[in-house]
């Protein structure tokens, strides 16, 4: 990235001059090298600000290009609020009709569901690949073949899986695919959305205007380094992630031996076959969940989605699993990356270990145990 703030400072709008055609330059190598991790063709690469974007331009996009088709969406409870949001604006704003699904208490969703709820007014499914709060990992070519055969185009939130999960495009038959930098250890304010060119050749309507880059659908002056830093990233974790998924596989069952076996009523919230290698989510009952983040400050942990760490509500992702509030505000996520190390790991646990001893020992009986939630 570094030529890309001083030496090659171009415009990469600007191709009537050397300057701009260099930066022109690198921005059309990142977008083949993009395109060719995705498995798709470059001209279906759009740079955008990250996947929160790509979610929104992907579902208000297509929701207004194919409005006339058809004013029906799909979407599961379990999704990131960069789709739940754009989804209750559409109910709220343009009048589209919105069916949110439910999951699994593993919180996977049945491709069942999604056929029952497919209509033909239905133009768009939205199922993210990879969880961000639990890690699950969604059957998203159970779920395409069935919206393929239906003509439905199918969205998904690919931020948490592309480069740490098998996900190519030219074998998954997804239309929409929405990806941020920083998720492969990229530039932060950086992402893509990938959209289909051919069979079917996606539409959409762009939602900001100003200048027709990106073929229209997201105008706005490209950030050279940050593309240039992004493609670089993906490659990096497309070269490596057969070995690190596996190293991080192993990380996170250690992890989760040494917390489940070093302390009682301790429950690992989604399915634990069909996850992401690095994510782990652990609920503790009989712990208030405020002191235990507080308590656990030395170690990088949260409750819940990083975007909304302000938000003092319990995880709108647990109680989609029927996770009560009291467990769902005790509950740590834990995500495991290519820096972490077995002591790391270790020292984690017997923290982790330490301070749910003590707070018990402080509160006793005061919060909630666990009841296991049934699938209705």
């Amino acid at each position: 990235m570094l030529p890309y703030f001083s030496e090659r400072f171009g415009n990469a709008a600007s191709r009537t001059h050397a300057f701009g055609q260099a930066a022109q330059r690198a921005v059309e190598e990142a977008r083949e090298r993009i395109a060719t991790v995705l498995g798709g063709r470059a001209r279906e690469v759009i740079f955008t600000s990250g996947a929160t974007e790509s979610n929104n331009l992907a579902i208000l996009g297509a929701a207004a290009a194919y409005a006339a088709r058809g004013k029906h969406v799909i979407t599961v409870a379990t999704e990131h609020k960069a789709v739940l949001d754009p989804m209750a604006h559409l109910a709220e704003k343009n009048g589209h009709e919105v069916t949110i699904l439910a999951v699994e208490p593993n919180g996977l969703l049945r491709p069942e569901s999604v056929r029952g709820a497919l209509r033909d007014d239905t133009v768009l499914v939205s199922v993210m690949a990879a969880n961000n709060e639990i890690g699950v990992l969604q059957d998203l070519t159970a779920i395409g073949e069935l919206t393929r055969d239906r003509g439905v185009l199918l969205h998904t939130d690919a931020a948490q899986a592309v480069g740490k999960v098998d996900l190519r495009v030219d074998r998954v038959p997804v239309d929409l695919l929405s990806i941020s930098g920083h998720k492969v250890y990229g530039p932060k304010g950086i992402g893509v959305l990938w959209l289909r060119g051919k069979n079917p050749r996606v539409r959409l309507r762009a939602r900001q205007f100003g200048g027709g880059h990106e073929r229209g659908l997201r105008s706005g002056t490209l950030d050279v380094p940050a593309i240039v830093g992004l493609a670089k990233a993906l490659e990096i974790a497309a070269s490596e992630q057969t070995d690190e998924a596996a190293r991080l596989a192993r990380l996170r069952d250690r992890l989760a031996e040494r917390i489940l076996g070093g302390l009682p009523d301790v429950v690992v919230h989604g399915d634990r076959d069909r996850r992401l290698p690095g994510n782990l989510n652990l609920g503790f009952g009989g712990v208030p969940g405020e002191a235990l983040l507080t308590e656990l400050r030395d170690v990088a942990v949260s409750s819940g989605s990083a975007c909304t760490s302000a938000d003092p509500q319990p995880s709108h992702v647990l109680a989609a699993l029927g996770v009560s509030p009291e467990i769902a505000h005790a509950s740590l996520r834990f995500g495991i990356g290519r820096t972490n190390t077995e002591a790391e790991i270790d020292r984690a646990a017997q923290r982790v270990i330490e301070v749910v001893r003590g707070l018990r020992a402080i509160y006793p009986g005061d919060e909630g145990r666990f009841e296991t939630p049934r699938s209705e």
